[in-house]
């Protein structure tokens, strides 16, 4: 009896190491190794392999992938979810594992933070106390501007110089404010105040070239407009003619797309003439913003509260109601449209974005006061927690590879430093 047991516990598996990191390369023959083992002992076995084959003597953190995913249980578990079988050799691929991101500046405000974007070393960020501010990812105060009469719900950089520097501010009074900052005498201009939505604003994003914004609000209206000075509608009679009262600055929108039945909760460009929006209807869209159509909808069963495209992996992540964020392709017309969920937050998940430099990578804040750090590959769990917020995390950032930034209703914006591992 004893040696049957010995047999079952001692069942043995093939495994090669693979690696696209060709500095960590080890011999790749074929080892034989428990099914029982797990990520850390597999770790101790890799740099053992390397301190015998190269000049690499410190012990190195690996993360390793079979079938594409992390293994984050044991061997035996992870290949029996997969359906390997067990008689041929298994690749088993190994990355550097990410590092910690390290905690960095508390900004302190007067109120809830719904809204904040980063630009270089700059953080724009947007209150419930109507106001905007501009600080530095060291954490200095620059510049407090009293933009809007309700809440700020959505902020966006549209460029940045040496000297100077435009965003947009979208707020709950209705109102997309268009604003140029002279960062030598630190003073703003508001340019133009986008007028047209019947309801307050939810979500803005510029398109890749700078030239037009999109807009979603309560009124369920996704609005396209012009960012530059030149104020034009599309028919060229100047809107300043008809709008003195405002001294020239109501600028009106270029294009007005229907098809949400509720507010829209999220905005992005994904391409120079395509917007991808997120609903509380429970759907996705993607529109043709010179067509003025619909060219595709992805139906979810929960509110959508944000979404994000990465250029790299060509993929939306969209925040939901149900606690879940899920990957999808949106150009995919067969299969399933998720293509994968994440679980790990324990209340409604408000936002999402994508590393710009990793396609695996993104982060997401919730209710549950976390903003975690996501690899695509790992599913079930977050790489990271970022804890720190002491009420719910409202909006998220990474625009600045350097810098994960989220804001609260703990009238607080946390910044984490990322370190990025090779990958």
């Amino acid at each position: 009896m004893a040696s049957t047991n010995a047999n079952k516990n001692t069942s043995q598996i093939q495994i090669r190491f693979v690696t696209k990191q060709e500095q960590y390369a080890v011999p790749d023959f074929p080892l034989s190794v428990h099914t029982s083992i797990v990520s850390s002992e597999l770790n101790s076995l890799v740099n053992e392999l390397l301190k015998e084959s190269s000049s690499i003597k410190r012990n190195i953190e690996f993360d390793f992938l079979i079938c594409s995913q992390f293994l984050r249980a044991s061997l035996a578990e992870h290949i029996a979810e997969k359906n390997v079988t067990i008689e041929d050799v298994i690749d088993v691929e190994y990355v550097e594992k990410y590092p910690p991101p390290e905690p960095q500046d508390c900004l302190i405000h007067d109120d809830w933070v719904s809204a904040v974007a980063v630009c270089e070393k700059w953080i724009l960020t947007g209150c419930y106390d109507n106001t905007l501010h501009i600080w530095t990812s060291k954490g200095k105060h620059h510049l407090v501007i009293p933009a809007h009469t309700s809440p700020i719900k959505a902020v966006a950089w549209i460029s940045l110089s040496d000297d100077t520097a435009s965003f947009v501010s979208a707020s709950q009074d209705q109102t997309a404010i268009i604003w140029d900052w002279n960062i030598a005498e630190n003073s703003v201009d508001c340019i133009h105040v986008c007028r047209g939505h019947e309801r307050g604003l939810e979500a803005v994003s510029i398109n890749y070239d700078k030239t037009l914004m999109a807009t979603g609000a309560w009124d369920t209206m996704l609005k396209i407009w012009s960012t530059s000075n030149q104020d034009e509608n599309e028919d060229g009679e100047s809107t300043s003619k008809r709008l003195k009262s405002e001294h020239g600055k109501t600028r009106i929108p270029k294009r007005t797309m229907k098809g949400h039945k509720e507010a829209v909760s999220g905005i992005v460009w994904s391409d120079r003439t395509e917007v991808i929006t997120s609903s509380w209807d429970h759907t996705m869209k993607v529109w043709d913003t010179e067509l003025g159509g619909i060219k595709h909808e992805l139906a979810g069963n929960k509110s959508f509260f944000d979404i994000d495209y990465s250029p790299l992996s060509r993929a939306v992540v969209a925040a939901s109601a149900d606690r879940h964020i899920r990957l999808y392709d949106p150009r995919s017309t067969e299969g399933s449209l998720v293509k994968t969920l994440f679980t790990s937050h324990t209340q409604w998940v408000q936002s999402v974005r994508w590393s710009t430099v990793d396609e695996n990578l993104f982060i997401s804040g919730a209710y549950d006061n976390d903003m975690k750090l996501w690899d695509t590959r790992s599913p079930k769990a977050a790489l990271f927690d970022l804890s720190g917020h002491e009420d719910k995390v409202l909006c998220c950032n990474w625009s600045n590879p350097k810098f994960m930034v989220s804001g609260g209703a703990d009238n607080t914006v946390r910044i984490f430093k990322s370190k990025n591992a090779v990958h």
